[in-house]
């Protein structure tokens, strides 16, 4: 069984009563442990698709079954819990909490799952070392670089021992190193840990290092390269 399949997905928006196909009739499956960038120009539909399969957004319709659950179904209140427990996201605008340390905010989302402070500790200056922020643990994200935000970021995501993880964008703030050091952590997660990254991305130094492409256009798959 794939980790994610979709079945006949699509979204439609209403701007101003005239309908708008984001996504249109995408089959799509991603199988554990891959490292697949979904591509395509400004409004092909990747960062739409992206955010249904991480259930911030609900399909118009078709189905996304993740790990057999079908998310289409669940109530709001069962996603907000699904996504706790389930799904790690690294945004392009990283969204850290400005008055929390770099341990502080990775620890959050343990906290919000009820994990204890020993735990939540340990856990999140592993994840920060694992990044190479092992020094940084008690700065906060102004006293970091843009970089530096981002391995907080993916430290963050990791936290919750997900089933995948989400970036949106990620290395779209980044310089070329800052970039490239990103992309050798997650490649290494990847490789050492079987973590499963799904980019949406239009930065050609991300989809040179994916190892499956899945293009988008008006919406809909327009090719995928096959799983390396």
């Amino acid at each position: 069984m794939a980790l994610i399949e979709t079945t006949g997905l699509g979204r439609v928006y209403n701007e101003k009563t005239v309908p708008v196909e984001a996504v249109r009739r995408v089959d799509l499956q991603i199988e554990k442990e891959e490292f697949t960038a979904i591509v395509g120009p400004s409004g092909s539909g990747k960062t739409t698709l992206l955010n249904l399969i991480g259930g911030l957004d609900t399909p118009t319709s078709g189905r996304i079954v993740i790990d057999g659950t079908d998310i289409a179904g669940l109530t709001p209140e069962e996603l907000v819990e699904y996504r706790l427990h389930h799904i790690g996201f690294v945004f392009q605008a990283y969204n850290l909490i400005p008055v929390f340390t770099a341990r502080e905010n990775v620890e959050f989302i343990m906290l919000l799952q009820g994990i204890g402070k020993e735990e939540r500790r340990r856990r999140s200056e592993e994840l920060l070392k694992a990044v190479g922020l092992g020094e940084r643990l008690h700065n906060r994200p102004n006293q970091l670089s843009g970089g530096q935000q981002q391995r907080v970021a993916v430290a963050r995501a990791l936290a919750s021992h997900p089933a995948f993880v989400l970036a949106d964008e990620p290395t779209a703030n980044l310089d070329s190193e800052s970039t490239a050091s990103l992309l050798d952590i997650m490649a290494q997660l990847n490789k050492d840990h079987g973590m499963t990254f799904i980019f949406s991305t239009h930065d050609n130094r991300v989809i040179e290092r994916a190892r499956r492409v899945v293009t988008l256009e008006d919406g809909m798959i327009k090719s995928e390269t096959p799983v390396e």
